[in-house]
């Protein structure tokens, strides 16, 4: 197992510092993009589509969104529970599964239930950091 340190500077995909050394090169601890590869500038970054879970007081907000930076600034929140990899189709699946919760548009009561569910989504990491990694994922898939 490869041991997290402090790399020589912020990783260029997602700016954390932690990496880990495999295959004599660093790797960024969140997203594994490794050190010294650079995105191709001319090409668009990915935009990876994400259905969100936000609470605020007593409410769950279930959206989605391919600009989750943006969307979730513009939204009153208190915590950023999770993100799933989906759009449309995901978001709607989660509202008729949790449809007995909606208080209206696409805010829920945030049951032990439908806490659990989206802390289960996260499973103990940092949305920012999954995210961070599907953003690497579809770069190295790009070749």
């Amino acid at each position: 197992m490869a041991i997290r340190r402090v790399m020589p500077g912020p990783c260029v995909l997602c700016g954390h510092r932690r990496g880990v050394q495999r295959d004599g090169a660093w790797h960024c601890a969140v997203c594994d993009w490794r050190v010294g590869d650079v995105p191709d500038p001319e090409l668009p970054r990915p935009r990876i589509e994400v259905v969100y879970y936000l609470r605020y007081a007593d409410r769950i907000k279930i959206g989605t969104s391919r600009d989750p930076g943006s969307r979730l600034r513009a939204i009153l929140h208190e915590e950023l529970l999770a993100f799933e990899p989906g759009g449309r189709e995901v978001e709607q699946a989660r509202h008729r599964q949790f449809a007995d919760l909606r208080e209206g548009g696409e805010w829920f009561t945030a049951t032990d239930e439908l806490v659990a569910h989206a802390r289960a989504l996260a499973a103990g990491i940092d949305p920012w950091h999954a995210y961070a990694r599907w953003v690497g994922d579809a770069l190295r898939a790009r070749g």
